[in-house]
């Protein structure tokens, strides 16, 4: 029998009667004879109402307790989906991150999945019942609740998939699948119906509405992941490595496949620091110890023995980030250390800007028609990033989708 695993978001399941359409399109892939495995997210925005009253009981919580608290979310949706499936005449069965197996480091808040214990959802599968795992969470060696981030429920189920070789992964959500931009930006943004793991992961760690940490795995278990709605049967996007992922034959044509915008960004620059060996070490040790993750970064060329080093944090970790960046500021022989926010990250994706001259000058060029400044800019083989303003990033989507004419893509 196929096994295939669903994941389903917050807003599939925000009411009672979205939680009852969830079980009825799970009863089907059911009834198709295959074997299913669920994993659900919170109901709606009650992570976020979980995290309101933490921070009502306690100024800063602790995150050992914060992961326990927030996996309870998870919990509800587990258990009413399963209850509702129970009510439509299936067997089914709720259970959580560690009862599935889900094993994690002890990074609370952030955990990473170290190993995936499969046999008590085989034997539940084998007993003929449909299993609905608790996306988002994990246990300890010590049987300590964790957490995987926002967004891991996406994580959860391709780990799933993985583990159990599932046929395929299904991740159910608001939208019907993966566009060439923001469709709130851009109103010509087209649906692409098929994309590489490689671009993927670019759109995705760039702003795209997946979590990067999926693809990541389904890339290297070769997981195929279908995006699609849960609120209408339309078509979605299958994100794979299969073979023909590009038919078009010839080697000049538009490869820049999508758009990705994140407005979560914050810039901080450290000026005049001393430029000697070990400056970047003296300043990026203590970040990555405080778990605070740098993206885009620049060192200007050294004048008088000086130089400026600037870098982007999300918006969220900024200050975190100054406190951290001040308390070091002596030992890079300079106290001076400034902050800008409200900044957005914009770029461009695709395999085919490989070896392949142009699409820079064109993304610059565009955005400078539209009078839209360039903070910092950062590159890979198939990606070209801009830092700019916030309040820029909605046109800049539409000019750069329009310049690399993105809605007449197949």
């Amino acid at each position: 029998m196929p096994v295939i695993v669903q994941k389903y978001g917050g807003s599939s399941l925000a009411t009672p009667e979205l939680i009852r359409s969830v079980a009825s399109r799970i009863c089907s892939a059911h009834d198709s004879g295959n074997s299913v495995i669920a994993t659900v997210s919170a109901m709606g925005d009650s992570t976020d109402d979980l995290l309101s009253i933490a921070s009502q009981v306690s100024v800063t919580p602790d995150l050992r307790e914060l992961d326990v608290l927030l996996s309870t979310g998870e919990l509800q949706s587990c258990a009413l989906v399963a209850m509702a499936l129970k009510d439509m005449g299936k067997n089914a069965v709720s259970l959580s991150g560690a009862q599935a197996g889900i094993r994690t480091d002890s990074s609370y808040g952030k955990a990473k999945i170290a190993d995936i214990d499969t046999s008590r959802i085989l034997e539940e599968l084998g007993s003929g019942n449909i299993v609905i795992v608790a996306g988002f969470q994990g246990v300890t060696n010590d049987s300590d609740i964790t957490t995987l981030g926002r967004g891991a429920s996406d994580l959860t189920a391709v780990a799933l998939a993985a583990g159990l070789n599932a046929d395929r992964c299904e991740i159910y959500t608001d939208v019907d699948g993966i566009y060439t931009a923001d469709p709130r930006l851009v109103s010509k943004a087209k649906k692409m119906t098929t994309i590489g793991f490689e671009e993927m992961l670019e759109l995705a760690s760039y702003g795209a509405k997946m979590n990067p940490r999926s693809i990541e795995l389904g890339m290297v278990y070769q997981v195929p992941i279908l995006v699609a709605s849960s609120f209408n049967d339309k078509p979605g996007t299958l994100i794979h490595d299969g073979e023909n992922m590009d038919t078009t034959v010839g080697e000049i044509r538009n490869r820049v496949r999508g758009i990705a915008t994140d407005k979560d960004v914050a810039k901080i620059t450290v000026f005049s620091v001393v430029d000697r060996p070990g400056i970047a070490a003296t300043l990026f040790d203590p970040l990555a110890q405080s778990d605070i993750s740098v993206d885009v970064i620049v060192q200007n060329a050294s004048v008088s023995g000086t130089t400026d080093l600037t870098f982007t944090v999300k918006q969220s970790d900024v200050e975190r980030a100054m406190k951290v960046v001040k308390e070091v500021a002596n030992d890079l022989g300079t106290t001076n250390v400034g902050k800008t926010e409200n900044l957005a990250k914009i770029s461009i994706v695709g395999t085919g800007m490989q070896d392949s001259p142009g699409y820079a000058s064109t993304m610059f060029r565009s955005l400078a028609q539209a009078e839209i400044n360039i903070e910092m800019i950062t590159t890979s083989e198939i990606r070209i990033t801009c830092i700019v303003g916030s309040d820029h990033v909605a046109k800049a989507a539409k000019v750069l989708h329009a310049a690399f004419e993105l809605e007449k893509s197949e």
